[in-house]
């Protein structure tokens, strides 16, 4: 941990200190639990003898304000076990907490009228706590476990300066108003029904819109690149995943079977055993190789209620899959091939900057180390080919092979989890997938396991709020709206409707009887790229005014011009609406 970082995390956990001491001031028969410093902030958690309020939030805040003034003294004592045990008498938590502790050599920290068991470290003085803010009250049982109490957790966060803290917390409301929750309601682009089931996503017209635009282009740049296109089962034996390891490692996510006909079935957590089926369905020769099938495949996987998230964490999605079958000399080339792929279609979305991780063997893993080596290595010489800088993440590979995550950086300097490459020598050795090799024998193929955007509903979470809901013309779900001033304007405004909508353009107008100002905000509002006003002046010249989306206006400008800069711009993907 660097120095800069130690010491915002030691003012963190200070600050969760100084946030137990203003707890124990308002109630002072609270239980104390733990409270550490955590990425962006701190928490602590408590038994209290009520419920806490958003209200008693601004209360705790102007406490711990004036017991940062203070600027009490944090003092370090060492004292045994059985002295701990007296000192925390009436703290049940805390004495569960001792009785596990090795060492008879036990810290604590007092500050003011406040003494917790706590390793530390903390800043000298409370004064240096000085840009702090409660976010939150949440629920948490102790130590995580259903069967334990529910406590009280009070979440906050603090920062060395108060510009820090402001920079923040601005970040925070923009990215509010970013949500991909409120936008995908805001715009009419998903929504999720009680009645069908949680993590279970209705795509409506905007949504399907904007992700038939994604997948025409992802078909279109895999068509180029040679993989060819398949569709599988929703569900299939269960004897598939038993095969293929799955049913062993990730069994917790995995459906109940389905009897069918005496025999068990699932429905599918993963695509890869049907592009196998597909391989498998005849020999190959080491000519055919290698031979990539791509898939936008629907799977079903379990996720606990609670950690289900709009878009971004749901129970069924579809996964732009795909499999590439090949020789293992031509795995370092398909593997920088991928990478090739995934870094054009990441720009093409309007992400310039990312990262790299090369996840190596996981604790449960399938396979001898030398594969495990031999598969890692590869990786990595696809990436030092690239000359990208990566990060090694130890042991977070999957249990079939090694893999290279994207996390690519939106507008507001988050990371997303993007394409991942997997490499396999695995799963083909247990379903002996081969090629007849230029000796005549059979030899075992290698696969690559791969997704360039990851799931559909995760990535439309990720560019919502990339670009706030206001997409790029080629994205977007409406992409011109046309407005007709009053009525005797009405015919010309249809005429180019219909030529818009003849060009395969996502047009619609708006006739309706509302004052013009009032039509023009609401297209705003769902964040139309081009309104095309309608009146006298247009019909008379044959152009049209456009209104652009950031309030940009070009007047008399016409019709053919402004059709012609249209599909441009649309063809080449641009960021910019600018035409």
């Amino acid at each position: 941990m660097s120095e800069n970082n130690l010491k915002l995390e030691t003012i963190r956990h200070s600050a969760a200190h100084i946030l137990a001491e203003a707890v124990k001031e308002m109630f002072p028969q609270a239980k104390f639990a733990i409270g550490p410093a955590i990425e962006n902030g701190f928490y602590y958690d408590f038994d209290l003898p009520r419920t806490l309020t958003p209200e008693d939030l601004p209360i705790l805040e102007k406490k711990m304000k004036d017991l940062s003034k203070k600027n009490l003294s944090f003092t370090c004592q060492t004292v045994s076990k059985s002295e701990a045990k007296k000192i925390f008498a009436e703290q049940s938590y805390k004495l569960e907490i001792i009785d596990e502790l090795e060492d008879n050599a036990v810290t604590i920290y007092t500050q003011g009228n406040f003494t917790d068991l706590c390793r530390g470290p903390h800043v000298e003085k409370t004064k240096e706590v000085c840009a702090f803010k409660l976010m939150s009250i949440a629920g948490a049982y102790w130590r995580g476990d259903e069967k334990n109490p529910m406590l009280q957790r009070i979440y906050g966060t603090a920062f060395e300066t108060a510009e820090e803290l402001d920079a923040y917390l601005n970040m925070l409301a923009e990215a509010a108003r970013r949500d991909h929750r409120k936008l995908g309601k805001d715009l009419d682009i998903y929504s999720v029904s009680k009645e069908v089931g949680p993590g279970l996503i209705l795509w409506h017209p905007n949504g399907a819109a904007i992700r038939s635009a994604i997948e025409d282009f992802w078909r279109a740049e895999h068509k180029k690149r040679g993989y060819e296109l398949v569709f599988t089962p929703h569900i299939a034996n269960v004897s598939l995943w038993k095969t293929s390891g799955h049913w062993d490692f990730y069994r917790e996510n995995i459906y109940s079977p389905m009897d069918i006909d005496g025999e068990e079935y699932v429905i599918k957590p993963m695509n890869c055993v049907f592009h196998i089926q597909i391989y498998k369905s005849r020999m190959h020769s080491y000519r055919e190789l290698p031979i990539r099938y791509a898939e936008l495949g629907t799977v079903y996987r379990y996720e606990r209620s609670g950690a289900l998230h709009g878009l971004s964490r749901v129970r069924g999605f579809t996964q732009d899959d795909a499999h590439i079958f090949c020789r293992p000399d031509q795995l370092e080339n398909e593997v920088s091939d991928v990478l090739d792929l995934a870094d054009y279609m990441i720009k093409t979305f309007g992400f310039e900057h990312y990262k790299m991780m090369l996840s190596t063997k996981p604790e449960k893993a399938t396979g001898s180390d030398e594969i495990w080596e031999h598969a890692t290595s590869t990786l990595s010489k696809a990436l030092q080919k690239h000359r990208v800088n990566y990060e090694i993440d130890p042991g977070e590979g999957v249990f079939y092979g090694p893999k290279i995550d994207i996390k690519f950086e939106d507008a507001m300097g988050r990371f997303w989890q993007g394409p991942t490459i997997q490499v396999d020598f695995n799963m083909p050795s247990k379903f002996d997938v081969t090629y007849v090799g230029e000796d005549g024998n059979e030899h075992q193929a290698v696969m690559v396991h791969r997704t360039v955007l990851g799931s559909m509903e995760r990535f439309m979470s990720c560019i919502l709020e990339n670009y706030g809901g206001a997409f790029p013309s080629w994205l977007a779900p409406v992409q011109v709206m046309v407005l007709p001033i009053a009525d005797r304007h009405t015919d010309y405004g249809y005429a180019i409707y219909n030529d818009l909508h003849q060009s395969g353009l996502r047009v619609q107008i708006d006739a309706s009887s509302e004052t013009i100002s009032k039509r023009i905000r609401a297209a705003q509002l769902m964040k139309v790229p081009y309104m095309i006003v309608l009146g006298d002046n247009e019909i008379s010249a044959n152009t049209v005014a456009v209104r652009l989306r950031n309030e940009e206006q070009l007047n008399g400008i016409s019709y053919a011009e402004f059709k012609e800069k249209l599909l441009a711009n649309i063809e080449k993907r641009e960021q910019n609406i600018a035409l």
